[in-house]
């Protein structure tokens, strides 16, 4: 066994370890400094789950995001079942979470092969709006882009509303967002903060997707990124996010498993 794949495995026991036991770890950056390691890291982490795959999420295309955490690219994690909510969030099953507010898209075919922006929007059959709660294994979210990226890119759970759009009712780059807290605004963006246009980081999944081989499936759902900062939540909070010409989506946070 090389070395890499000695740190590769090092790096998977301890974010598996600390999201059995519900104790934060370390970075594993000390393990890994390249990105590819990294994905590679949540490729063996994602093999161990049994749950169906339903679709990819989009993280770190906010500015504002990347700002709070210290990165300056995007990246991508996996999506499973077991991940989705309807109407209340377990805050026990997580460890440090945070919620954003997104547009999420649901594929009619797959996207592999040449791609561009014309065929990403003939790809969605609808858009509805979605709430990402994500979280950390890393203690105190102290993470650089290899971190999240092997970490599933930070993934927790996501709640998706009930108004389903296709793009020729709206169009994601002009819609605009607040997230509430209670009566609070805590968030605000807009469909330009996510790398310039949803659509175009669909684009960017779809296409870094297909590199690895995993191209994006008709019937997935994918989180496109957020529209503003993310904050944090906590037991009994109930986060909403209205988004223009889309629609609300709402969670309430339990402290339960």
């Amino acid at each position: 066994m090389t070395g890499v794949d000695e740190a590769v495995d090092e790096a998977v026991d301890r974010l598996a370890d600390a999201a059995l036991t519900g104790r934060p770890c370390r970075p594993v950056r000390d393990l890994i400094t390249d990105v590819a390691d990294a994905y590679e890291v949540q490729r063996r982490l994602n093999a161990r789950r049994t749950a169906p795959v339903t679709g990819r999420k989009i993280g770190l295309t906010s500015p504002a995001v990347q700002q709070q955490l210290g990165v300056d690219q995007p990246d991508f994690g996996v999506l499973f079942a077991d991940m989705e909510v309807t109407g209340t969030a377990p805050t026990g099953r997580l460890l440090q979470p945070k919620v954003e507010a997104e547009i999420a898209f649901m594929l009619s075919c797959d996207l592999s092969g040449d791609l561009d922006l014309a065929a990403v929007r003939a790809a969605v059959e609808y858009a509805v709006p979605a709430l990402e709660i994500v979280d950390s294994r890393i203690a105190g979210w102290d993470i650089t882009i290899t971190d999240t990226v092997a970490d599933n890119a930070s993934s927790g759970l996501y709640a998706l509303g009930s108004e389903r759009l296709p793009l020729s009712a709206f169009e994601p780059v002009e819609t605009t967002m607040r997230m509430y807290a209670g009566d609070q605004v805590v968030s605000q963006g807009s469909g330009a903060a996510c790398l310039g246009d949803p659509l175009t980081a669909l684009l960017w999944l779809a296409r870094t997707a297909r590199d690895f081989g995993d191209p994006l499936r008709a019937g997935q759902v994918i989180l496109s990124g957020a529209l503003g900062p993310m904050v944090p939540v906590s037991p009994g909070l109930t986060v909403k996010a209205d988004i223009s010409g889309l629609g609300t989506v709402a969670v309430t946070f339990e402290d339960n498993a």
